[in-house]
């Protein structure tokens, strides 16, 4: 490349630079681009000035020719940043620039699901008293979910539930099968693989093909319990369920059993706490009544027992289950299960 040629580039960039500097608009800065940039621009009489050179230095003349372009057109890139970020502020008064003296913003952090944070409560509560915790299988097998629970095929107690059912075999090529009603299921699965004494909750989803409104929902998460040992009576079950109640509700509730049906519990109950609202004494949240029901539960029925190869002679126990949305319902005031699956964040971010 001779001398005179790379004078001549030298000239060129700081002349342009020089124009760069001085263009304060997006016209002016297209001007500056045509001329400079442009088909017929300097760079291009630049270029096309090559071909009168020796063959020896056309190709450092190309190259440094070519840079040159390169730094130019990086150039005009910035002065199109700056001329469009001043205008910017100029129209709204505000700036896309970082002003490292302000306080940084609070940063919105994620929290546990309602649904999440009252089933770690109520399995808090439990493991207090001795019971573990476990989970299982969502979708299950006819034996497991009715027959093995004193359920049996075409039994109207069946109606009970309203089963979702699969249309497939299971892969030990049981059939049929369906999504779990309820967490009961894990009672006869716990029992057959260990020898009491057992106390274990269950929590986990269940499924029931019904319709959807203020207290139902197709899905939900209900919380089974259950204890087998040698001499439990039904004081047992009461002592349990009533220190679960004050633990969870406050430690002036009192409790109310009442006979319920339940065909893998005999006898059955349903359980009722007095109305933490009016402390019994009769409001909305209670209907009156000054009880609030909250769970169903009984004593493990014997046929159930011996359908596990435990002898109901030796042995006795009782079960109990419960939803736990409707368990947040009571404590937060709730009125419709509905916001615990519609994804609101106006509804979430009240449980921070």
């Amino acid at each position: 490349m001779t001398k005179n040629f790379a004078n001549r580039i030298s000239i060129i960039e700081a002349e342009a630079l020089e124009l760069l500097d001085k263009a304060h608009s997006e016209t002016e800065l297209e001007e500056w681009r045509i001329a400079v940039l442009g088909r017929r621009g300097q760079i291009t009489t630049v270029l096309r000035g090559i071909s009168d050179l020796d063959p020896d230095s056309r190709r450092t003349a190309g190259a440094a020719a070519n840079q040159l372009k390169i730094r130019l057109q990086a150039a005009f890139e910035d002065s199109k940043g700056r001329i469009n970020s001043d205008e910017t502020v100029a129209s709204t008064g505000t700036s896309d620039r970082i002003d490292v003296t302000l306080p940084g913003r609070k940063v919105s952090s994620g929290s546990l699901h309602p649904t999440t944070q009252i089933i770690r409560e109520i399995s808090n509560a439990f493991n207090t008293m001795g019971f573990q915790v476990l989970d299982g299988p969502e979708v299950e097998l006819d034996a497991y979910n009715f027959q093995k629970l004193n359920i049996p095929a075409h039994h109207p107690a069946r109606d009970m539930w309203n089963s979702l059912w699969i249309d497939r075999a299971s892969e030990s090529g049981e059939y049929p099968l369906l999504l779990r009603t309820h967490t009961s299921p894990m009672q006869i699965r716990v029992m057959e693989k260990n020898d009491p004494p057992i106390r274990v909750i269950v929590p986990g989803k269940a499924y029931r093909y019904e319709a959807t409104d203020a207290t139902h929902e197709w899905q939900f998460c209900q919380i089974e319990g259950l204890a087998i040992d040698r001499d439990i009576t039904f004081a047992d079950l009461k002592g349990t369920l009533e220190e679960f109640a004050r633990i969870i509700f406050g430690a002036k509730r009192k409790a109310r059993f009442r006979c319920d049906f339940f065909p893998f519990v005999e006898p059955g109950a349903e359980m009722s706490i007095d109305c933490f609202k009016c402390d019994g004494q009769g409001c909305r949240v209670c209907g009156n009544s000054g009880w609030i029901e909250i769970m169903g539960a009984g004593m493990v029925h014997p046929k159930v027992l011996e359908g596990v190869g435990y002898d109901p002679q030796l042995y006795s126990g009782f079960a109990f289950g419960m939803g736990a949305e409707r368990i947040a319902m009571l404590r937060h005031g709730i009125d419709d299960i509905r916001h615990f699956y519609t994804n609101d964040i106006r509804f979430l971010e009240q449980f921070k």
